[in-house]
């Protein structure tokens, strides 16, 4: 399926301000044909990186006072692996690839130590592998209620779990807590989500399950096969669309995507796992 999208982003600047914006879709197997374009007003010069190790694409600017916007539009056609998830599996420990060994442990919003008695009671008997992941989100679905406003860019996991309350970005770390605390990779991935009411920057996550990434949403409110990467990283803190260093005021941001043919959304839901990158030794990175 080929999506359209895009964003805009203003702001009143007050003192010269350093920008680093990650939200240009990653380039990876199942983005196909990526076109897009990034204006910046006014036009002002910009450095870009490209993680090697995540795939994740920064632009940075300095931006002078007064009044600065950037709008950026994307077409691109998701081709994802699809897969059986009854056959599954975890991969053991001793047989992680290295790389990856970072999203087995705590971060700065994914608690998983202070975590670990909760998730092995709640979900250390259950079938290892996807069904186990798959009850780690319908018990954050059933249990933690979706309230705009209930927590802060602050909020931790196991703040999370006291409050019973959150966003995405709340579910998706909390969801990554309990992966972790399992002995699981999980990792933090920032999206722009076809489906999604109102249409926003989205918070889902990835475990590692036999030597591939695959997509877990525990808000229920995308289709996983509408999911379109920006960012990985640990937890949100390494990933966020915009980081500004000076004094500035947001004054507007608007996220869009549509189907490229112009079908309306129909509310279906895929019931295969759906894998975000190739198989292999290196399948920690995002480049896959």
């Amino acid at each position: 399926m080929r999506y359209t999208l895009g964003c805009r982003l203003s702001y009143e600047v007050e003192t010269e301000t350093a920008f680093i914006f990650n939200l240009e879709v990653a380039r990876q197997v199942r983005h196909r044909a990526l076109s897009e374009t990034l204006r910046l007003s006014p036009d002002l010069p910009l450095r870009r990186h490209e993680a090697p190790e995540t795939g994740n694409r920064y632009v940075a600017v300095t931006v002078p006072p007064g009044r600065f916007s950037l709008d950026y539009e994307a077409a691109v056609t998701l081709e994802p692996h699809r897969a059986d998830p009854s056959g599954i599996g975890e991969t053991p420990v001793k047989d992680l690839p290295l790389a990856i060994l970072p999203y087995l442990l705590p971060s700065r919003f994914v608690s998983s130590d202070r975590l670990a008695p909760f998730a092995q009671a709640e979900f250390g008997d259950a079938p290892p592998g996807f069904e186990r992941v798959s009850r780690i989100c319908n018990w954050i679905h059933d249990h933690i209620a979706y309230v705009r406003g209930a927590s802060d860019e602050e909020t931790t996991a196991d703040e999370t779990l006291l409050k019973r309350a959150g966003v995405c970005r709340d579910f998706a770390h909390l969801g990554a807590a309990f992966c972790r605390a399992l002995g699981i990779p999980a990792r933090f991935v920032s999206c722009y989500a076809y489906g999604l009411v109102p249409c926003d920057f989205h918070a889902v996550f990835e475990a590692y399950l036999d030597g591939r990434w695959w997509l877990f949403d525990a808000t229920r409110q995308a289709n996983l096969d509408g999911l379109v990467r920006i960012g990985v990283g640990r937890d949100a803190a390494e990933i966020a669309f915009s980081t500004p260093f000076g004094e500035m005021k947001p004054t507007g941001m608007e996220i869009r995507i549509d189907r490229a043919d112009g079908t309306p959304e129909r509310g279906e839901r895929t019931t295969a796992a759906i894998s975000t990158a190739e198989e292999g030794p290196d399948a920690g990175g995002g480049l896959r």
